[in-house]
Parts: structure tokens; sequence; C-alpha cells
């Protein structure tokens, strides 16, 4: 994410989890990426070098601090996820507010007008390139865990799904899937949500684990259920503002790590 200022950085006390020997589902997260396309290097090499299963990406592919008229910049990312989206064809990619923006016509911070045709043309290649639609949407379950740009609130569910059927996580999933950009531009939605800001009731919290990007944070950081890893963020110097390492997590244990 691009940092409008300093007091937008969350600090957390670090806990460090190590991972079990046993492996059930062994996730890489790939957090925002802001065209910073050697983020989508590190993590095919990842791919193959920490024996992953399957890869997650949180998106915010376009945009960041002073880049809006290198369209070549915004080009060679979008190639780059493209690339790693044939190579790894299990990925999930889960929509950010950065990447919505050029869909749906709403400006946001770092918004360039002169990439606006290469982002709108490659996020439809990046579509076409996916072996199944459903792999690209706001929210993925893998076991009991939620992946998703922002996170998943209970307030925001219980908006948009009667409260009878909340307890039906693929009912809820696809109702919350489906949503369009009026309902999705929304504090609280999958796209924007900040429960690291503010206290949140998350989707079933006692049952579900939550991985998120869209914040930045120093480092990795787990508070309750809800896993933080935008660590890649920089300042407007392109000073990193976290420890710029990826999340594995095992979906079966909750086990995770950070892994440069």
């Amino acid at each position: 994410m691009i940092i409008p200022k300093m007091s937008m950085i969350i600090k957390y006390n670090y806990v460090h989890e190590h991972l079990g020997e046993y492996i059930e589902m062994k996730i890489l997260v790939i957090p925002d990426i802001h065209l910073r396309t050697w983020m989508i290097t590190r993590a095919s090499e990842l791919m193959n070098e920490c024996n992953i299963d399957r890869a997650v990406c949180l998106m915010d592919i376009p945009d960041d601090w002073d880049q809006e008229m290198n369209t070549a910049l915004y080009e060679k990312t979008f190639d780059a996820a493209i690339a790693f989206a044939k190579s790894f064809p299990e990925t999930l990619w889960c929509w950010g507010n950065h990447d919505l923006s050029y869909l749906w016509g709403k400006l946001e911070t770092g918004y360039s007008p002169y990439a606006e045709s290469v982002v709108l043309r490659k996020l439809q290649e990046l579509k076409e390139t996916l072996v199944d639609e459903c792999r690209l949407t706001y929210v993925h379950r893998i076991d009991n865990v939620l992946f998703s740009h922002g996170g998943l609130v209970k307030e925001f569910v219980l908006k948009h799904v009667i409260s009878k059927e909340t307890l039906n996580t693929d009912l809820v999933l696809n109702v919350i899937n489906n949503l369009e950009d009026r309902a999705m531009w929304q504090d609280n939605s999958p796209i924007w949500a900040r429960p690291q800001y503010e206290e949140m009731c998350m989707y079933q919290e006692k049952r579900f684990l939550q991985v998120v990007g869209h914040t930045p944070v120093e480092r990795i950081t787990q508070k309750g259920n809800i896993i933080s890893c935008d660590v890649f963020s920089t300042y407007r110097d392109g000073t990193p503002v976290g420890t710029q390492e990826f999340l594995i997590i095992d979906t079966k244990t909750w086990a995770w790590k950070g892994v440069r």
C-alpha cells in the first residue's frame, strides 16, 4: 500500500511462530505488490525453494509513489503477475482496492490516468489466464483460513446475508464474492477493512483465521484471529516500512513463519 503518512503505520509486538515438520497445506502469501515486480520474481523462487503447495496473492498490483507516468513499469509488473499465474495455475487472487479502482472508475491514492488503459487491459489478460474465474475474487477460503485484501468483518456479513444463514460459510462467501462496487466501496468491506486500526468483530472469529494485507505493518503480525502481512510498503523516499518477508502458513495447523 502507498503510505500517506507515518501515523498510518501499525506497530505490534512481534510474536514469531514456527512451522512444524509436517505441513498439510503450505501456502505462500504474496501481499500488496504496488509495482514491485521483484516481489513476484522472489515469490516464484520461493514456490520451488520451500515446496509450496499453493500461493495466494492479495493483489493491489498497480500504483506506487510518484510512478503515475511510468506506464512501462505498470506493464512490466502485470506481465510478471500473468507469468506467475501461468507458472502456478493453482494460485488464488484477492481483489485489492487499487485494482478495483481502475475497473470501477473510483480515484484512489496513486491512481494513474496515464496507466489506466494498461491496467484495464492487463487485468483482463490476467483474468483470461486463470483456469477458473473463481480464482479471482474478494475472499478465498482454504480449510478454515480466509484470505482477503482487508478482512471479512461480521458487521459487513450481517448487512448482506440474513442472520440465520451467516453460519453457512459457503453461502456467505458466495454472496460476498458477488457484490458489486456500491457495496464493496465501503470502509468495512473485504477490500477496505482495517481491523488493525480499530476493534472490529471479524466473521466467525473462533472458527476462522484470517490473512490480510492492505494495512502496512512493520512485521508479519498475528492479533487474535488476524494475520497482517503487508510488510513490503515503503515511505515516499523508497525506505521500506516492514521486514519484506513473505508469509508461509499451514492452513491445517495455522502455524506460520516469514521468509525472505
